[in-house]
């Protein structure tokens, strides 16, 4: 299992940027975690809504983005330093959710979260 610690979030005007940071690691002990075997994400929640996927990095740098994303976000990763990134740009109000960092091994299913980040964009 990862351990995921999100960073970055906050309070922003509409049209501003944020950058959310996700720092990776393996259970205390665990000699056998490697960051760049595992497929990495970022989800959010709005109030009242389902959670909802914003975008994935594949072990190889493929990204996919959801819809709402795509033009505005951007993620990456860095291996030397077990992070994930989500560089979000031309920030909406319907962007507001809680922002959760995720792992996993495949495409479709994370089994690690994090605690989530709050992102406001104020109109």
């Amino acid at each position: 299992q990862v351990q995921l610690v999100e960073s970055g979030g906050g309070l922003v005007q509409a049209g501003g940027s944020l950058r959310l940071s996700c720092a990776a690691s393996g259970r205390t002990f665990d000699r056998s975690f490697m960051f760049s075997d595992y497929i990495m994400g970022w989800f959010r929640q709005a109030p009242g809504k389902e959670r909802e996927v914003v975008a994935r990095i594949t072990r190889s740098g493929v990204t996919l983005y959801a819809d709402s994303a795509k033009g505005r976000f951007t993620i990456s990763r860095d291996n030397t330093k077990n992070t994930v990134y989500l560089q979000m740009n031309r920030l909406k109000p319907e962007d507001t959710a809680v922002y959760y960092c995720v792992a996993g091994l495949t495409i479709n299913d994370f089994l690690s979260w994090g605690q989530g980040t709050q992102v406001t964009v104020s109109s």
